[in-house]
């Protein structure tokens, strides 16, 4: 800006020294924040910006209180160091540049709007063009920034588009949904082709039905439906089960188990059924066709398919209880959230066991029963190797044994079930655990289908203490080996965001794995690992390790927030052992991926993975302390979160996400993704953000715009054989379409509440159409709930 000087000089008027008084007063504030700030973050060895930002804005503040001119020349001397060093920082990322640029942009705006009339002005050349034009300049960049916020965040674009594979056969593809992940080796891929990258976009509701059992209050509907035929069967987070006609939605019959919220300690899930025709019976034979419903409160029930009545020969009366063997079960500390898996004849079932509570919680035994009579088949019960019966009356399985809350995947050829087991309880502290837990915690178990023989065990990671629990089937597939060929693979991910690829035969790993050394420096008693397993043969679902300066923030003032509360927590990268102290982990024990798991077009051998990326922290507390912090939280009941006791060892334990003061994760977006991930050369296709804050906000207030940061998922993904992928499990309402090849959301309706489920895509025998079917009953942290699942189909034709 041009300072050539002229001599008359003029008053300046009450307007324009009002309005630079409040623009100061805007200045003030976030110059003495950062201040502030900035001496703290100096105190803990972090960035040295904030300190001299902040004196230069009090100037600048001073300067336009007394409306004199220099202070734009101070500001925009301060708001060209604040583009240099954010550049430095972070180069041209958008979302990181914007925390650092965005307000002060806004903030130099309204100075240069004022300059013209502040003392001095008269002084300056072309005061007018200059300070206007400047203004202009920070209008159309904010404006063009904001417009950017609106598209996608582009981890890895598509750089070509894979062909269809040679020895794809669609009539290979069964016809029918019948357990989670659509069959037993969770693909969770649908050959249906009826809707197309074409006619995707009109697609239209053909049917709503309502369950009568709303989200809320500790429901979470994540129940994908059985498709037989033309009868869906869903559940529901209480463990109702419904029959309904796929082309109408019209309802067939209704069962209702009587679960009591009280036994399941608001935790109430249903995320699948399994389903099982009988062989030697009669088609019209009552039982012939059947269903499988595991419950809350520790039953497993077999339903008529037909009618929805249980089956008396089935168990006492069509219920086998879960409880028998089990010892002692504080109610809600032992559930089978994830439903039965049908193995040949035997229904394996595993369970959830509350996180953190003590060190003697019920086991993690995974056990089989005939799915014909309900006898008890075997146990895999690692504190009694080679003991597949069941222990003897007065005595109980192996107490607080690594469990199965995932779902299991069969292999029919093989004849083996793939566990993905979790840790030993609690969760963040191992001091005390046996050699068979850790021997087989977080870790792929293949056992005998028939037997429940262990046939080969593959650790994801060693002496877990970061509740890295297994969060999803292991999906198996027959993977490209290069030579034009087919290896039987296996897919498991962690939610440590490293996706391992073994022979399912052996368990050997099939792409790379590497042993890497970790930090060990944990609290007295404890005794961690020195090394983990690293995939580096296939792409890693997670963000790189944490520095300062990805912290990030709506504005530069909970960034600044954010940094100081990343410097004052002990975090050491990958692995940070838990302490006594805050302490920050990340990849987090919500995962990078969750229980939806992974998805493969089988047309494309491209695999589709769903992630979050959300920053926790947590501390070890002394048994006194957590005593006292239990009193201050005013917790009253068992739950995961908050302050956990950890009983039965030598500390409690707090847990709380990384977050600023708007309530926003201090984390660089996006928050969720989506990837695809060619199978064939193992390398990312695609890497996407996708969801937006629509229904979410700072302060929790909905910002109604579809912003796309990215957002935590949980349900999983469903590729067609048509290219597209289908997904509802983002945060916001909505059904999203993809191409499978280039990651463009080429479709998307809204929902009326959020969906924390994987769709269900079918083509009904009765009248021809491709249905995609969505349970809506809300999602999780999501302000809205509902009882809604949702049909779509294209229109009929006239």
């Amino acid at each position: 800006m041009s300072t050539n000087l002229r001599t008359s000089g003029a008053p300046v008027g009450a307007g324009p020294r009002v309005y630079a008084f409040l623009v100061g007063v805007l200045s003030a504030i976030v110059g003495g924040y950062f201040v502030y700030g900035g001496i703290q973050l100096l105190s803990l060895d972090g960035s040295f910006y904030y300190l001299p930002a902040g004196a230069a804005l009090l100037a600048t503040a001073i300067l336009l209180f007394r409306a004199d001119i220099r202070a734009g020349y101070v500001y925009f001397a301060f708001f060209l160091g604040t583009l240099a060093w954010g550049l430095w920082e972070v180069g041209f990322h958008f979302w990181p540049l914007a925390a650092r640029l965005g307000l002060f942009a806004v903030l130099g705006l309204l100075i240069a709007l004022c300059m013209p009339k502040l003392s001095g002005a008269e002084k300056v050349r072309h005061v007018r063009p200059i300070s206007y034009g400047t203004a202009g300049i920070l209008a159309v960049g904010v404006l063009l920034a904001f417009i950017s916020a609106f598209g996608p965040i582009w981890l890895v674009k598509p750089s070509y588009k894979p062909e269809v594979v040679a020895d794809y056969d669609p009539a290979s593809e069964p016809a029918n949904w019948v357990g989670f992940g659509r069959t037993t080796t969770g693909e969770q891929f649908a050959p249906d082709t009826q809707i197309t990258l074409e006619n995707v976009s009109q697609l239209e509701v053909a049917w709503t039905f309502h369950t009568g059992d709303p989200g809320g209050n500790g429901r979470e509907n994540q129940n994908t439906p059985l498709q037989i035929g033309n009868t869906l069967y869903p559940c529901t987070a209480t463990n109702q089960v419904f029959a309904v006609r796929g082309d109408t939605g019209e309802q067939l019959w209704h069962f209702d188990p009587g679960v009591n919220p009280g036994d399941t300690a608001g935790w109430m899930r249903c995320r699948s059924l399994a389903y099982y025709e009988v062989p030697g019976l009669a088609d019209d034979a009552p039982g012939k066709r059947r269903l499988y419903v595991t419950t809350g409160d520790m039953r497993l029930i077999a339903l008529d398919a037909a009618t929805g009545s249980p089956v008396p020969s089935f168990g006492e009366n069509g219920t086998v209880f879960l409880a028998t063997g089990m010892g002692a079960v504080i109610p809600g500390f032992y559930n089978p959230t994830s439903g039965p898996l049908l193995a040949g004849e035997n229904l394996i079932i595993g369970g959830w066991v509350m996180d953190n509570q003590s060190a003697d919680e019920p086991s993690g035994v995974v056990r089989a029963f005939n799915a014909v009579t309900g006898e008890f088949a075997w146990a895999w019960d690692v504190g009694r190797p080679g003991q597949p019966n069941p222990p003897a009356e007065g005595e109980s399985y192996t107490r607080s044994t690594p469990n199965m809350w995932a779902t299991p995947t069969y292999d029919p050829e093989l004849n083996m079930v793939y566990l993905p087991t979790g840790g030993g309880t609690p969760d963040l502290f191992g001091g005390q655990r046996s050699e068979p837990t850790e021997r087989v915690g977080t870790s792929v178990v293949a056992v005998d289908a028939t037997t429940g023989e262990e046939r080969w065990t593959f650790q994801l990671v060693h002496h877990d203490v970061w509740d890295f629990d297994l969060p999803s089937k292991p999906v198996l597939y027959d993977m490209p080996d290069g030579k034009g060929g087919r290896t039987p693979a296996l897919i498991q991910a962690g939610k440590n965001g490293e996706i391992f690829v073994l022979d399912r035969r052996t368990g050997k790993p099939i792409t790379a794995v590497e042993e890497r050394p970790v930090p060990t420096e944990g609290v007295p008693g404890e005794r961690l690992s020195p090394t983990q397993p690293y995939s580096v043969g296939m792409p890693s679902m997670r963000d790189a390790v944490l520095t300062e300066a990805t912290m990030w923030g709506i504005t530069p003032l909970d960034q600044l927030y954010c940094r100081i509360q990343f410097k004052s927590l002990y975090y050491v990268g990958d692995y940070t052992p838990p302490q006594l102290q805050w302490y920050l982990q990340n990849p987090s024990w919500y995962g990078t991926t969750n229980w939806g798991g992974q998805a493969i077009d089988k047309r494309h051998d491209i695999m589709i993975v769903n992630d979050m990326r959300i920053a926790m922290k947590g501390r070890l507390l002394s048994r006194e302390d957590e005593i006292r912090r239990t009193k201050e939280s005013g917790k009253g009941s068992h739950s995961t979160g908050g302050v956990v006791p950890m009983s039965e060892t030598p500390y409690g334990a707090e847990r709380g996400m990384v977050e600023s003061f708007l309530g926003v994760p201090c984390t660089t977006p996006p928050f969720g993704t989506m990837a695809a991930i060619d199978m064939k050369t193992q390398k990312m296709l695609w890497h996407r953000s996708l969801g937006t804050p629509e229904q979410f906000g700072p302060l929790g207030i909905k910002t109604h715009m579809p912003i796309e940061l990215g957002m935590p998922t949980l349900g999983g993904a469903v590729p067609t054989a048509s290219g597209l992928v289908f997904f509802s499990a983002t945060s916001d309402y909505y059904l999203r379409a993809i191409d499978v090849l280039t990651g463009e959301e080429v479709w998307k309706s809204p929902l009326p509440v959020g969906a924390g489920s994987t769709p269900l895509v079918f083509t009904s025998p009765e009248d021809g159409r491709q249905y995609v079917v969505v349970t809506a009953h809300g999602s999780r942290a999501a302000p809205d709930y509902g009882d809604y699942i949702i049909a779509f189909a294209l229109p009929k034709k006239q």
